[in-house]
């Protein structure tokens, strides 16, 4: 496995998101693989403010140069913040993908969705099986 980078402080859904608990709320971004899948990152569109999503829906949209990809809510709730500066900064999604780089807040309405996403190990194992 390539060294990617892992953070064991959030749950990452096997679409290749993360989100990190803060109360009832989750910061939501993509993760060290997915944007080195991605490579260079060009644009970002981001959900509006207010939106309701549920667990599993394309909210957002990651564009690099070798392809556009969706992502994906990884849980149920309304979306209450977003990062308004990251759609003029795209390529702080290689470059700090879980700092500067987040997508958005949702502030979750069903916060036991949090604990079905996967551990660092389990998603681990996603991306090594996607690497082979």
């Amino acid at each position: 496995m390539s060294d990617y980078i892992f953070l064991d402080d959030r749950r990452y859904a096997p679409t290749h998101e993360w989100a990190k608990v803060e109360g009832d709320i989750a910061i939501v971004g993509i993760s060290d693989y997915a944007q080195h899948a991605l490579s260079d990152v060009v644009y970002v569109e981001l959900p509006e403010v207010g939106t309701q999503v549920s667990k599993g829906d394309p909210v957002a949209v990651v564009e690099s140069v070798k392809a556009a990809e969706d992502v994906y809510a990884p849980l149920s709730g309304e979306i209450v913040e977003i990062n308004e500066e990251l759609p003029d900064n795209p390529e702080w999604v290689n470059e700090d993908p879980y700092g500067k780089a987040w997508f958005f807040k949702i502030k979750m309405s069903n916060p036991a969705e949090y604990d079905e996403l996967l551990d660092v190990e389990a998603y681990k194992k996603v991306v090594e099986e996607e690497e082979h």
